[in-house]
């Protein structure tokens, strides 16, 4: 392996560095939709330039990253170097902590994609590997920020106790995401609605708006194949309106369902949906924005890291004004629908000003099928 240059006493990763670092990121992906609500990891193993072992976190409850690629190399792990997409664990949970397997491994250095800001880590861990004699580089540039993004809904739980936020939308080229009759189905092609539940697998939990709920009924689980865990379905309803025999509160008892209601909210209402198998959140404050950061804090606390917002635009609109949406994905069909009063994704207070409109810090464009997905991200935690 190259040797590391050091830059004012920072060391400087080689270019094989960050191939295996890459090769840890892309291994922790597959974790996706397996390990809540743990942080996706993955590890590599390297001695001399061969690879002993790769590994990722596989399953909630099960062997860590690090863990697995040790596993992996047959137990021949003196003098080797571990690359891990994200800082190793130094606390005991469902497992032991990573940094006594790494010690006990014998391995002599660890290069570490992306920091844990969780409160249990937050650097804890790289100071015991320092102290166990164990040789810790943290890595900067593109391979953190990919490894940083790959784990965005945990980050930000753990810095704010608020899920991650993406909106996911479908709209035709000029913008529309319904008739002005209300008609929307389907404005997307099928390929673009696959990826869409998709997405609702790999994330915690599935929100709409009660407009939504009562105009299609949906059951806002992901029916693709392959699923482990359906998300929870949410629904933003301040008066309680959700019918007691709706596909959502049906089965409440198998997919768990989130009702967040305001104080306005009939008690009866209220009572019939928690007893009918809903959770039932209260969200406080004095006008829409402050109800979902309200609401997204009581989802926080109970262990809903990221969720995937699917509107409507009412909805969407008093998120994007509480500041609350951190990614936006929208597929565009290429198709026109005209109409002044046809709806826009977007809705709330908004901006005034170009000069006070909300600016993406990254943007990506992919096509899917006969559609256009554009990818922003508004926030990076």
């Amino acid at each position: 392996m190259h040797a590391r240059r050091r830059l004012n006493d920072v060391p400087v990763l080689t270019d094989i560095d960050a191939q295996y670092l890459q090769r840890a990121v892309e291994l922790a992906g597959n974790g996706l939709g397996r390990v809540h609500p743990n942080p996706l990891v993955g590890a590599v193993l390297v001695r001399d330039g061969s690879v002993l072992g790769e590994g990722w976190h596989e399953a909630y409850g099960g062997p860590h990253a690090e863990v697995n690629a040790i596993a992996a190399s047959g137990g021949d792990t003196e003098g080797a170097t571990l690359y891990v997409s994200l800082e190793p664990c130094c606390h005991t949970g469902k497992t032991g902590p990573c940094t006594t397997a790494i010690a006990e491994a014998g391995i002599a250095r660890v290069v570490v994609a992306a920091d844990d800001p969780a409160e249990h880590a937050a650097g804890r861990g790289l100071g015991i590997l320092r102290d166990d004699g164990i040789d810790v580089d943290m890595a900067g540039g593109d391979v953190a920020r990919r490894a940083r993004l790959l784990n965005q809904g945990h980050r930000k739980h753990a810095r704010t106790g608020r899920p991650f936020v993406l909106f996911k939308s479908a709209m035709s080229l000029d913008g529309k995401v319904a008739t002005a009759a209300g008609d929307s189905k389907w404005i997307s092609g099928e390929l673009s609605r696959e990826r869409a539940h998709r997405w609702r697998s790999h994330m915690d939990a599935v929100v709409v708006g009660i407009g939504t709920a009562l105009a299609d009924d949906p059951r806002l689980t992901s029916r693709v194949d392959g699923v482990e865990r359906q998300p929870r379905r949410i629904v933003f309803d301040s008066l309680a309106r959700l019918p007691l025999d709706s596909q959502l509160v049906a089965q409440a008892e198998e997919v768990p369902l989130t009702v967040v209601v305001s104080r306005a909210a009939p008690r009866a209402a209220t009572e019939a949906l928690h007893n009918a198998g809903a959770d039932v959140l209260l969200a406080t404050g004095q006008h829409e924005p402050a109800r979902v950061v309200s609401a997204l804090d009581g989802l926080g606390q109970r262990g809903i890291k990221s969720m995937l917002l699917e509107g409507g635009p009412h909805l969407a609109g008093a998120f994007l004004d509480a500041g609350e949406i951190d990614e936006l994905r929208l597929f565009i069909a290429p198709v026109l629908v005209g109409s002044r009063n046809a709806r826009d994704p977007l809705e709330g207070v908004g901006a005034e000003r170009i000069g006070e409109a909300v600016r993406a810090t990254g943007l990506e464009c992919h096509r899917i099928g006969e559609d256009v997905l554009l990818t922003a991200r508004l926030a990076e935690w």
